[in-house]
């Protein structure tokens, strides 16, 4: 499992590079939806930090507005699903996925207060965009002055580049969920793990 630090890291920058851009012709264009979403999402809760700061349920609502049209949650959820994805009935593949992407938003809301738009340093993309999937590296400045490494995985879908894992210091965020959700399946069952993720537990 990440450790804290790790995981809300981890959440932050999932959300940061959540935002899609059309694809256009330029070489660079994931790393431009990864700026250009994080310099929105800190815009918008620069405009009123102290009174979500106070409002846990707004800070949510800020985050899913801007989140849920366009992070690639069903790509993510089913990666972490793994092999349970196909004893999953339609309707637990649905709700497992959008539990997961509430667990995001509800870490992501916590964590992203303590960031600004100095925070993110792109350094370059891995991969060829004809081939629909890249990976933008970062780094990642943290109060202490230490930077963290941080690789955006990014796939091009219907016209859209979008994000569906964050790489903390080596740390797959999709690869990391799996293993937990792997024997928490095993042991709890598909059902099982669906209800305890909407509400609310394993935080």
């Amino acid at each position: 499992m990440m450790n804290l630090r790790l995981a809300a890291l981890g959440a932050t920058t999932a959300a940061v590079l959540a935002l899609a851009s059309p694809v256009t012709a330029q070489a660079n264009a994931p790393e431009n939806v990864i700026m250009e979403t994080s310099t929105e999402i800190l815009q918008a809760i620069e405009k009123d930090r102290d009174a979500l700061a106070a409002d846990p349920d707004a800070l949510q609502k800020v985050v899913d507005d801007i989140l849920l049209p366009r992070f690639d949650r069903e790509y993510s959820g089913r990666l972490v699903m793994g092999k349970s994805y196909r004893d999953a009935t339609p309707e637990q593949r649905e709700r497992f996925i959008m539990g997961l992407y509430q667990k995001l938003v509800r870490t992501y809301s916590s964590a992203i207060l303590e960031y600004d738009s100095d925070s993110l340093r792109i350094k370059g993309t891995k991969g060829d965009l004809a081939d629909g999937k890249v990976i933008v590296e970062s780094e990642v400045k943290l109060e202490d002055g230490t930077t963290v490494p941080v690789g955006y995985r990014m796939r091009e879908s219907d016209g859209t580049w979008k994000a569906y894992d964050v790489i903390i210091e080596g740390i797959s965020y999709v690869a990391n969920y799996r293993k937990q959700y792997d024997s928490e399946f095993r042991a709890k069952g598909i059902e099982g793990v669906i209800t305890e993720l909407e509400a609310g537990g394993g935080e």
